[in-house]
């Protein structure tokens, strides 16, 4: 078997292209906009200097992009058929081929504008992909160079017993194996394409929706304190922080969507796209945070919510007066229970169609999902909503109760530092701090901030036109040069001063102070 030296590049090449197959279809069926050969092709535009790019294009026209994947294509072909040869060697050596184009695509998929950790899964089920399929047609291989004279001999049959050698058997499993991972590998590059062309066709879909009545956001001018570095009063949709169970986001089609009320209700309600773009719509600002997020975490967000308020639509079900709850089920399955005050008495608790006066993205919900001020978004921000059963607390356990969470999460009063950033560096003298503070349904009255343990100095704060959304807060600190440390903590409108106590975020929202160690610097 020592012969077929073929047959070791040809393993590596099934087995490198089968791990193609694989990362494109996760990436199709995750909605990811360029699977990552493509992402690589892209990153090599981006960095190809422009005299450069100008011939590629005058010489080929518009057949240039598909000149560079085929390239590029062929030239991982001859490395997955080198890390075959590899593998005649040690099992181990194609990890020498594997690892760079690893971290090649993962880091091209992670260049992309608005990628997240997620966009380098394909690449991950991509590389085990490879280890395992070259581990598979490269085991009978072994096999036959491990046998006997007689496997390894021109012979193929055994001349005493007239039955096929080793070498025969381990060629016959060679075959069979690297047939059936071609096969399965050219089904899943198909099925990648059906996937992705469905799922794509919703992106289009909603990149060319126009929804009537929803308005292009303009930022409040006394919502900013005009210090840079601290977080812009509207975060941007591909900025705003993720957090759902699903894999896979579920990509809908407007004209497939619909959503039913129903439960504890004079009358079921079953209402379309189209019904909610007939309706009037509402429009506002509100931040959304997660529980998870720890003290001075990233996971909260500002933003311009478009849609239908969900008190006219219960109003319309007819609510019967021993509700308490509504149990909102996504498309996915997950589940959320909300306390029905909170729906009924606030005109931002909304069915949203837009964000920042688009269509929601299809990972925050595309094409409907709930808004719900004053609750973290467990409890409350159902994406890809499709069923509200009005009910009692004491009828269901929705998703994350079931595992420990508070039953209504409302959100903490809470203040957080950007700047300066943890670990980060001042000029000596009066240095400029800053950051974000909330109390949703209340409002901030005072943020204060604490140098180096003194005395709590206040701040100025911005004046949002809402007590739904954060404010920004800015102050003024007189810094000797050397290692210090700030700490902030915000007043709501009743009063009531955020709390110094350190909690973890299990089981309804983490308190605290949030500190950061800064250095200044002498001028």
């Amino acid at each position: 078997m020592r012969t077929y030296r073929g047959a070791w590049s040809t393993a590596g090449l099934v087995a490198g292209f089968a791990g193609l197959a694989t990362s494109y279809f996760v990436a199709m069926a995750m909605t990811i906009r360029d699977s990552p050969v493509v992402a690589v092709a892209e990153q090599t535009i981006r960095l190809t200097p422009g005299p450069v790019a100008e011939k590629a294009i005058s010489v080929l026209g518009h057949h240039d992009k598909t000149v560079l994947v085929a390239v590029i294509l062929v030239l991982v072909g001859l490395l997955f058929a080198w890390a075959g040869q590899l593998a005649a060697r040690a099992w181990w050596a194609p990890l020498f081929v594997f690892v760079p184009l690893a971290v090649l695509g993962g880091a091209a998929a992670s260049a992309q504008r608005g990628a997240s950790g997620l966009d380098v899964l394909p690449v991950a089920v991509g590389f085990v992909t490879w280890l395992i399929c070259l581990s598979l047609l490269t085991e009978p291989l072994r096999r036959a160079a491990l046998a006997d004279p007689v496997a390894a001999s021109p012979d193929p049959v055994d001349p005493v017993g007239r039955r096929p050698t080793v070498a025969v058997r381990s060629r016959r499993s060679f075959l069979l194996r690297g047939a059936a991972i071609a096969a399965a590998a050219a089904a899943l590059g198909a099925a990648g394409r059906v996937v992705g062309r469905g799922r794509r066709h919703v992106e289009e879909t909603r990149r060319l929706l126009r929804l009537p009545g929803v308005n292009s956001p303009v930022v409040p001018t006394r919502a900013r304190v005009g210090l840079d570095g601290i977080s812009p009063w509207m975060t941007p949709a591909d900025e705003f922080y993720k957090i759902d169970t699903t894999i896979v986001a579920p990509a809908i089609e407007p004209v497939d969507w619909q959503l039913r009320i129903h439960g504890m209700v004079d009358r079921e309600l079953v209402v379309s796209y189209q019904d909610l773009l007939d309706r009037r719509l509402t429009e506002g600002w509100v931040t959304l945070n997660c529980v998870s997020n720890p003290v001075g975490g990233p996971l909260i967000g500002n933003a311009w919510w478009s849609g239908v308020r969900l008190a006219d639509l219960l109003r319309e079900a007819g609510v019967h007066p021993d509700a308490d709850a509504l149990k909102q089920t996504s498309d996915d399955g997950w589940t959320c229970g909300t306390p029905l005050s909170a729906l009924t008495d606030n005109q931002h608790a909304m069915l949203a169609l837009a964000m920042n006066g688009e269509p929601l993205p299809i990972d925050h919900g595309f094409p409907v999902r709930t808004i719900v001020p004053g609750l973290y978004g467990y409890v409350s921000a159902c994406k890809w909503v499709v069923d509200i059963e009005v009910t009692q607390f004491s009828q269901f356990s929705a998703y994350w109760t079931e595992r420990g969470w508070g039953e209504r999460g409302p959100v903490k009063l809470s203040s957080r530092i950007d700047v300066p950033a943890s670990g980060g560096e001042l000029s000596a003298g009066t240095a400029r701090i800053g950051g974000v503070a909330w109390a949703q349904h209340v409002g901030i009255e005072a943020v204060e901030v604490a140098l180096d343990g003194g005395d709590w100095q206040p701040a100025e704060i911005s004046h949002p036109p809402t007590d739904d959304t954060w404010v920004q807060w800015a102050a003024s600190v007189d810094v000797a040069p050397g290692d210090h440390v700030v700490r902030v903590r915000a007043t709501d409108k009743h009063g009531l001063v955020q709390t110094g106590v350190e909690r973890e975020v299990l089981p309804d929202g983490a308190t605290g102070w949030h500190t950061v160690d800064f250095s200044a610097s002498a001028s």
